[in-house]
Protein backbone atom coordinates (compact mmCIF):
# COMPACT_ATOMS: atom_id res chain seq x y z
CA UNK A 1 0.00 0.00 0.00
CA UNK A 2 1.58 3.27 -1.14
CA UNK A 3 1.02 6.26 1.14
CA UNK A 4 -0.65 8.23 -1.66
CA UNK A 5 -2.80 5.32 -2.94
CA UNK A 6 -6.49 5.88 -2.32
CA UNK A 7 -7.74 2.35 -3.04
CA UNK A 8 -7.66 -1.05 -1.37
CA UNK A 9 -8.97 -4.45 -2.46
CA UNK A 10 -11.62 -6.03 -0.26
CA UNK A 11 -11.64 -9.21 -2.31
CA UNK A 12 -10.60 -10.31 -5.78
CA UNK A 13 -13.71 -8.68 -7.23
CA UNK A 14 -14.21 -5.70 -4.88
CA UNK A 15 -11.91 -2.69 -4.52
CA UNK A 16 -12.68 0.30 -2.30
CA UNK A 17 -11.34 3.75 -3.09
CA UNK A 18 -11.83 7.30 -1.87
CA UNK A 19 -12.49 10.11 -4.31
CA UNK A 20 -13.66 13.72 -4.20
CA UNK A 21 -17.39 14.43 -4.14
CA UNK A 22 -18.98 14.94 -7.58
CA UNK A 23 -22.26 16.67 -8.26
CA UNK A 24 -24.24 13.40 -8.72
CA UNK A 25 -23.14 12.37 -5.19
CA UNK A 26 -25.18 15.21 -3.70
CA UNK A 27 -28.23 12.91 -3.88
CA UNK A 28 -26.65 10.79 -1.12
CA UNK A 29 -26.02 13.88 1.01
CA UNK A 30 -29.67 14.92 0.62
CA UNK A 31 -30.84 11.43 1.59
CA UNK A 32 -28.73 11.53 4.75
CA UNK A 33 -30.57 14.71 5.79
CA UNK A 34 -34.10 13.60 4.95
CA UNK A 35 -34.41 9.83 5.48
CA UNK A 36 -34.88 8.89 9.13
CA UNK A 37 -32.89 5.81 10.06
CA UNK A 38 -30.59 5.84 7.01
CA UNK A 39 -27.62 6.66 9.20
CA UNK A 40 -28.79 4.71 12.21
CA UNK A 41 -27.90 6.08 15.62
CA UNK A 42 -26.53 9.34 14.21
CA UNK A 43 -29.91 10.56 12.95
CA UNK A 44 -30.44 13.99 14.50
CA UNK A 45 -33.69 14.90 12.76
CA UNK A 46 -34.48 16.50 9.44
CA UNK A 47 -32.13 19.18 8.17
CA UNK A 48 -31.82 21.45 5.16
CA UNK A 49 -31.65 19.26 2.02
CA UNK A 50 -30.27 22.21 0.05
CA UNK A 51 -27.22 22.65 2.28
CA UNK A 52 -25.09 19.99 0.51
CA UNK A 53 -25.38 21.75 -2.87
CA UNK A 54 -24.48 25.10 -1.31
CA UNK A 55 -21.41 23.62 0.39
CA UNK A 56 -20.38 21.78 -2.78
CA UNK A 57 -20.55 25.07 -4.70
CA UNK A 58 -18.16 26.69 -2.20
CA UNK A 59 -15.30 24.18 -2.17
CA UNK A 60 -16.45 20.78 -3.42
CA UNK A 61 -16.33 19.53 0.19
CA UNK A 62 -12.53 19.92 0.22
CA UNK A 63 -12.13 22.66 2.83
CA UNK A 64 -9.00 23.59 4.72
CA UNK A 65 -10.46 22.50 8.08
CA UNK A 66 -13.01 19.87 7.05
CA UNK A 67 -14.04 17.81 4.12
CA UNK A 68 -15.86 14.83 2.72
CA UNK A 69 -14.76 12.11 0.32
CA UNK A 70 -16.91 9.48 -1.36
CA UNK A 71 -16.30 5.81 -0.58
CA UNK A 72 -16.57 4.10 -3.95
CA UNK A 73 -16.68 0.44 -4.90
CA UNK A 74 -14.59 0.60 -8.06
CA UNK A 75 -15.83 -2.40 -10.02
CA UNK A 76 -19.42 -1.23 -9.80
CA UNK A 77 -18.52 2.47 -9.82
CA UNK A 78 -21.00 2.76 -7.00
CA UNK A 79 -20.87 5.29 -4.19
CA UNK A 80 -21.08 3.18 -1.04
CA UNK A 81 -20.97 6.08 1.42
CA UNK A 82 -19.02 9.05 2.68
CA UNK A 83 -16.05 9.65 4.97
CA UNK A 84 -15.56 12.97 6.73
CA UNK A 85 -12.71 14.77 8.44
CA UNK A 86 -12.71 17.84 10.66
CA UNK A 87 -9.73 19.65 12.15
CA UNK A 88 -9.44 20.05 15.90
CA UNK A 89 -6.82 21.41 18.24
CA UNK A 90 -5.67 20.52 21.69
CA UNK A 91 -3.24 22.75 23.60
CA UNK A 92 -0.80 24.86 21.62
CA UNK A 93 -0.13 23.54 18.15
CA UNK A 94 -1.38 20.00 18.75
CA UNK A 95 -3.79 19.73 15.83
CA UNK A 96 -5.66 16.54 15.05
CA UNK A 97 -8.34 15.23 12.71
CA UNK A 98 -11.72 13.83 13.78
CA UNK A 99 -13.07 11.40 11.20
CA UNK A 100 -16.43 9.80 10.56
CA UNK A 101 -18.08 7.47 8.10
CA UNK A 102 -21.53 6.58 6.89
CA UNK A 103 -22.14 3.66 4.54
CA UNK A 104 -25.41 3.06 2.77
CA UNK A 105 -27.16 -0.03 4.17
CA UNK A 106 -26.46 -2.32 1.19
CA UNK A 107 -22.69 -1.85 1.65
CA UNK A 108 -22.45 -2.50 5.39
CA UNK A 109 -20.91 -5.67 6.83
CA UNK A 110 -18.63 -6.29 3.83
CA UNK A 111 -15.29 -4.96 5.13
CA UNK A 112 -15.64 -1.68 3.24
CA UNK A 113 -15.91 0.58 6.30
CA UNK A 114 -12.66 -0.24 8.06
CA UNK A 115 -10.75 -0.09 4.79
CA UNK A 116 -12.25 3.31 3.91
CA UNK A 117 -11.34 4.67 7.35
CA UNK A 118 -7.79 3.30 7.11
CA UNK A 119 -7.44 4.85 3.63
CA UNK A 120 -8.65 8.18 5.01
CA UNK A 121 -6.06 8.01 7.81
CA UNK A 122 -3.32 7.28 5.27
CA UNK A 123 -4.47 10.25 3.21
CA UNK A 124 -4.57 12.64 6.17
CA UNK A 125 -1.21 11.50 7.56
CA UNK A 126 0.34 11.85 4.09
CA UNK A 127 -1.05 15.34 3.42
CA UNK A 128 -0.97 17.00 6.85
CA UNK A 129 1.43 17.12 9.80
CA UNK A 130 -1.19 15.89 12.30
CA UNK A 131 0.08 13.32 14.77
CA UNK A 132 -3.40 12.17 15.84
CA UNK A 133 -6.64 11.10 14.19
CA UNK A 134 -9.62 10.38 16.40
CA UNK A 135 -13.10 8.97 15.92
CA UNK A 136 -16.10 8.63 18.16
CA UNK A 137 -18.82 6.04 18.15
CA UNK A 138 -21.75 4.86 20.20
CA UNK A 139 -21.39 2.15 22.87
CA UNK A 140 -24.14 0.23 21.03
CA UNK A 141 -22.33 0.31 17.68
CA UNK A 142 -20.25 -2.85 17.98
CA UNK A 143 -19.69 -3.06 14.20
CA UNK A 144 -18.10 0.41 14.11
CA UNK A 145 -15.96 -0.38 17.17
CA UNK A 146 -14.59 -3.45 15.36
CA UNK A 147 -14.08 -1.46 12.15
CA UNK A 148 -12.09 1.23 13.97
CA UNK A 149 -9.90 -1.39 15.62
CA UNK A 150 -9.24 -3.07 12.25
CA UNK A 151 -8.36 0.37 10.83
CA UNK A 152 -5.64 0.70 13.48
CA UNK A 153 -7.49 2.71 16.14
CA UNK A 154 -7.29 2.13 19.88
CA UNK A 155 -10.06 2.76 22.39
CA UNK A 156 -9.12 5.64 24.66
CA UNK A 157 -12.21 5.71 26.84
CA UNK A 158 -15.74 6.86 27.45
CA UNK A 159 -16.75 10.46 26.80
CA UNK A 160 -19.62 10.97 29.19
CA UNK A 161 -22.83 12.71 28.05
CA UNK A 162 -21.18 13.71 24.77
CA UNK A 163 -24.25 13.77 22.53
CA UNK A 164 -27.95 14.45 22.70
CA UNK A 165 -29.81 11.66 20.90
CA UNK A 166 -33.32 10.25 21.09
CA UNK A 167 -34.34 12.68 23.82
CA UNK A 168 -31.45 12.19 26.22
CA UNK A 169 -27.73 12.77 26.76
CA UNK A 170 -25.66 9.70 25.91
CA UNK A 171 -22.08 8.58 26.32
CA UNK A 172 -19.70 7.95 23.44
CA UNK A 173 -16.50 5.98 22.92
CA UNK A 174 -13.37 7.81 21.78
CA UNK A 175 -10.82 6.02 19.58
CA UNK A 176 -7.51 7.30 18.23
CA UNK A 177 -4.81 6.38 15.79
CA UNK A 178 -1.41 8.03 15.97
CA UNK A 179 0.97 8.56 13.07
CA UNK A 180 3.45 6.17 14.72
CA UNK A 181 0.92 3.38 15.36
CA UNK A 182 1.34 0.22 13.29
CA UNK A 183 -0.37 0.29 9.92
CA UNK A 184 -3.47 -1.90 9.63
CA UNK A 185 -2.21 -3.00 6.21
CA UNK A 186 0.72 -4.72 7.93
CA UNK A 187 -1.45 -6.40 10.58
CA UNK A 188 -4.66 -7.47 8.88
CA UNK A 189 -4.77 -10.34 6.41
CA UNK A 190 -6.17 -9.12 3.08
CA UNK A 191 -9.25 -11.13 2.32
Amino acid sequence: MESGDMSMSVSADLTVRLRPVAEPDLAIFRRLRTEPGLIGLDWAGFSDAGAPARRFAVDGYLGEDDGRLVVEVEQEQAAAGIVSYTAGRYAGRASYWEIGIVLLPQWRGRGIGWRAQALLCDYLFHHSPAQRIQAGTHPENIAEQRALEKAGFQLEGVVRASEFRAGQWRDGYLYSRLRDDPSPWDQTPQV
